[in-house]
């Protein structure tokens, strides 16, 4: 059958994904096989396949697949997060547009639209992922809010707080007015804005003074309690214990001190706003003032704002500017830039906020999580995150986590109440009956109790992922029902973005070991942030964020695998280069053309030719040792979590060595057959390389394995064998290196002098004792002679007449051609090479007088240095001969 031309990706992706789904290929069921897990980090539910993702989720794949090809029973779970805030926002816009209001529902109404909405739209994210070569086991998808995870979820609160680690308590929150619901703080994104800093006069109650103070927040006057100033200010100490008037509404605070206060912000005079700032709270607390809360759920003024009731706070900003300009009470307006906090999901300016919710006491959960990674018993890639991951644990830092939302898109908080009373359970049933038995009261019914509105936040659901994906049962080879989780769990790695180390890591951590008293996984490798050439993060908004579809259809999916992960160095942020996902593509040509080189040949079962046969001995006994040095580094790579550098490793090994060097040399005479033995161990070589790049470029890789040689069903490239290191001849690896330079200096030559690859030269070698050992490998002459088209290669004691000399290593060539030497020109190459040649001994020199490089390195790394050293100044000393002789 022909080879088409040229590789195309559309041709053959689809068929293979498809293949591989038919076999089951990426299914999992417990057995007696080392088991390798991974959960997907859920991506919400709302989303699309964005160039995070991408990174992330290829990096999952290489690692699934990888292990498999060493025989392990992989299972990588997928599945979607619910995201409460994002779906209800979306699906309450949807509501809009059809002139629903969410207050015109029930709960149950609301959420049946919202189950709709999450079928049509939702998930789409998974599909995408299937594009990109995903070997998840898609017969497990998961998703946060199914039954059997709602569960888990509620089972979880009723532990906590039956543990004493979950609680209900009045306390200031983040507020996002636009989604009605209290924020973390994780989930407040605060950037610097440009602002004002009003200077308002407050009137002193029965005096004809005044105080000066500056805010940025105009709008919450009427609900200041008190105006503080710092003990040490001596400028208003005349004042402490008298009262000033809140301008426009007519009311008396008290003037306070308090150490809070800083006597160089402002005016030195604080407006007390304890209903609507956390430092003012915590004053509020000291000096036991009223706390009055003038905002609407929705960001509108209430009725105890006495005036602008009913506007929006940003609206009533503006109001009260012109009341206050008007009564005479604006003393000045200061342009001012200052950190504004806002919802990570809606955008809105976040409000503070006093309420009622439901926290996680965090200090109990946080030391067991924080050792676990301290100890290595979690191992971070790369391990300077640890630093970071301390840092947000540290017991001065650990804040306890407000867990429930205001939502009905999520799961409801599984608190029932009767008056003042709270009752949890895992069921209405449960609670009533807890109920019953406290309120001594037989009688009671579930129509007697309210359940708790609020929903859990998303994340309480999304830290016991890694336990609660793994809720079925298997039978074992006795016979005996076992758990999956006690298969599966703990997962060996989580790859995941540094960004939600507290978010979700740390969490994780502390669910796995509170509730299965296990680690949720072995190793977290952190993806760096995919930014554009000028460093910026990637979005929406700046236009900067590539169309990953348009990517995979332009570039073939392994081609933007290759492309996302060439320069994707571990931790560390991506500069996304579309031209790297080009080179993918290319190397994808590249492979191709080898296969249909080695198919399109004409093969013989003999070959008589000597010199070809030296030659091919020599190229397979070369690959065979380089194979097994880049395995070498592969597995260690890989084993390390340094992606980029493995896929560098391979694919110059593949593309640079295998296709540019290894095929050149067992290439027959143009028109010349090829031996069938030959074209047997090229194949054997090529499979291998195939095998080591397969979890990188899965498509073009199987693709290449079903042309090359005819199948038995099943034998596929993604369900072979990962390959066995072995030692490797380094001697052999560097004198064949050696070989190559010379043959490159002999190309150079021909291209500096004008003549035709075709025209075979004659060259000669200056005998030595490096030339000498070099050549004493018959193959090696005849693999220069070969690939340089040499008519000759003779050793000499003599400078050749008519030769342009050149220095390859540490030996001297001369090239026999009839021309006339510009001596200035050669003086002037030279010059250069000496020149080079002194750089090179500078720096080995001056590792070497290192005393602290000496004194730790291990010996073969001195070894080598020392050898480095020696042939450097061997070869400084040939170019500085050839100089002396010009």
């Amino acid at each position: 059958m022909s080879i088409s031309t040229r590789y195309n990706p559309a041709d053959i992706e689809g068929k293979w994904y498809q293949h591989w789904l038919d076999k089951r290929y990426f299914n999992s069921t417990p057995d007696d096989r080392e088991a390798y897990s991974i959960v997907i980090p859920p991506p919400n539910v709302t989303g699309v396949l964005h160039m995070g993702h991408m990174l992330n989720n290829t990096i999952q794949d290489v690692l699934c697949r990888k292990a498999r090809l060493e025989g392990k029973n992989v299972c990588w779970v997928p599945g979607t997060d619910h995201a409460s805030i994002a779906t209800e926002a979306k699906v309450v816009k949807q509501l809009r547009e059809k002139g629903i209001k969410k207050s015109d529902l029930t709960r149950e109404e609301f959420l049946e639209h919202a189950h709709a909405w999450k079928d049509e739209y939702g998930g789409k994210i998974l599909g995408q992922l299937k594009e990109l070569g995903a070997s998840c086991d898609w017969e497990r998808t998961r998703f946060t809010m199914e039954p059997k995870l709602n569960k888990q979820v509620t089972k979880a609160f009723v532990d906590l707080y039956n543990s004493g680690k979950l609680y209900r308590g009045l306390r200031m929150v983040n507020w996002d007015p636009q989604a009605k619901t209290v924020l973390s703080n994780e989930e407040v994104l605060h950037a610097e804005e440009n602002s004002h800093l009003y200077h308002i006069r407050y009137d002193i109650e029965g005096e004809d003074g005044h105080v000066v103070i500056a805010t940025q927040r105009p709008e919450t006057i009427m609900a200041d309690a008190a105006v503080a100033i710092n003990p040490n200010d001596e400028r208003f100490r005349h004042l402490v214990g008298k009262k000033v008037i809140i301008p426009l509404i007519n009311r008396a605070i008290p003037i306070i001190e308090d150490d809070y206060v800083t006597l160089d912000f402002g005016t030195g005079a604080l407006k007390v706003t304890p209903a609507h700032d956390q430092n003012d709270y915590e004053i509020g607390k000291r000096h036991n003032l009223e706390v009055i809360d003038i905002l609407n759920d929705d960001g509108t003024l209430n009725e105890k704002a006495v005036i602008l009731v009913g506007e929006d706070r940003f609206e009533a900003r503006i109001g009260i500017k012109k009341l206050l300009k008007a009564s005479g009470h604006l003393v000045e307006l200061e342009q001012y830039r200052t950190s504004i906090g806002r919802s990570e999901r809606t955008g809105a300016v976040v409000e503070p906020k006093l309420s009622l919710q439901w926290y996680v006491d965090m200090k109990q959960l946080a030391k067991p999580a924080l050792e676990a990674v301290l100890k290595e018993d979690i191992k971070f890639y790369p391990k300077n995150f640890v630093n970071l991951y301390n840092h947000w644990m540290a017991e001065d830092n650990v804040r306890d986590w407000c867990i429930s939302r205001q939502l009905w898109w999520g799961q409801q908080i599984p608190a029932w109440y009767y008056e003042d009373k709270v009752f949890i359970a895992e069921t209405e049933e449960e609670a009533v009956a807890q109920a019953q038995k406290e309120l001594n009261n037989p009688n009671l019914t579930a129509a007697d109790l309210r359940r708790d509105e609020d929903v859990v936040d998303t994340w309480f659901s999304s830290w016991l992922w890694p336990m609660s994906v793994f809720d079925g049962e298997y039978t074992n080879e006795k016979g005996e029902k076992c758990s999956e989780r006690d298969y599966y769990y703990p997962t060996n790695v989580l790859v995941t973005g540094f960004d939600i180390i507290f978010f979700w890591v740390a969490r994780m951590i502390m669910a796995g070991l509170e509730f299965e008293n296990k680690k949720p996984f072995k190793d977290v490798y952190f993806t760096g942030m995919v930014r554009d050439q000028k460093g910026r993060k990637m979005s929406k908004s700046l236009g900067n964020s590539p169309n990953t579809k348009v990517l995979l259809d332009k570039y073939g999916t392994d081609g933007t695998r290759f492309g996302v992960l060439y320069k994707a160095p571990a931790g560390g942020d991506i500069k996304f280069d579309e031209a790297m996902c080009e080179e993918g593509a290319k190397f994808c040509n590249k492979m191709w053309n080898a296969l249909r080189l080695l198919k399109e040949l004409k093969v013989v079962e003999t070959n008589e030719n000597k010199s070809a046969l030296a030659v091919n001995e020599l190229a397979f006994e070369w690959f065979d040792n380089r194979l097994n040095q880049s395995l070498k580094d592969l597995n260690q790579n890989l084993d390390n979590y340094r992606l980029s550098e493995s896929l560098v490793s391979i694919s110059n090994l593949v593309w640079n060595e295998f296709c540019s060097w290894f095929l050149e040399m067992i290439k027959p005479e143009y028109g010349q057959p090829i031996d069938r033995a030959t074209l047997d161990k090229a194949i054997d070589l090529f499979e291998k390389q195939l095998i080591l790049l397969h979890p990188f470029m899965p498509f073009i890789t199987e693709e290449i394995w079903h042309q090359m040689r005819v199948r038995e069903d099943g034998d596929d490239c993604t369900n072979s064998t990962w390959l066995t290191e072995a030692e490797y001849d380094a001697e052999l690896l560097k004198n064949v290196a050696k070989a190559q330079e010379v043959i490159t200096n002999v190309r150079n030559q021909r291209s500096k002098n004008g003549l035709s690859p075709k025209v075979a030269l004659e060259a000669f070698v200056e005998a030595g004792d490096s030339a000498k050992a070099l050549f004493a490998d018959v193959r090696i002459k005849a693999m220069i002679m070969k690939m340089a088209n040499l008519s000759s290669l003779e050793m000499t004691s003599d400078d050749v007449e008519n030769g342009v000399a050149f220095v390859s290593g540490t030996e001297k060539y001369f090239l026999v051609i009839e021309r006339k030497v510009d001596v200035e020109a050669e003086r002037k190459r030279l010059e250069a090479d000496l020149k080079k040649a002194k750089g090179f001994l500078f720096g080995v020199g001056k590792k070497l007088s290192n005393e602290r490089f000496v004194n730790n390195a291990p010996e073969a790394v001195l070894v080598k240095e020392r050898q480095k050293q020696a042939d450097g100044e061997a070869r400084l000393k040939m170019i500085e001969e050839s100089l002396a002789k010009l």
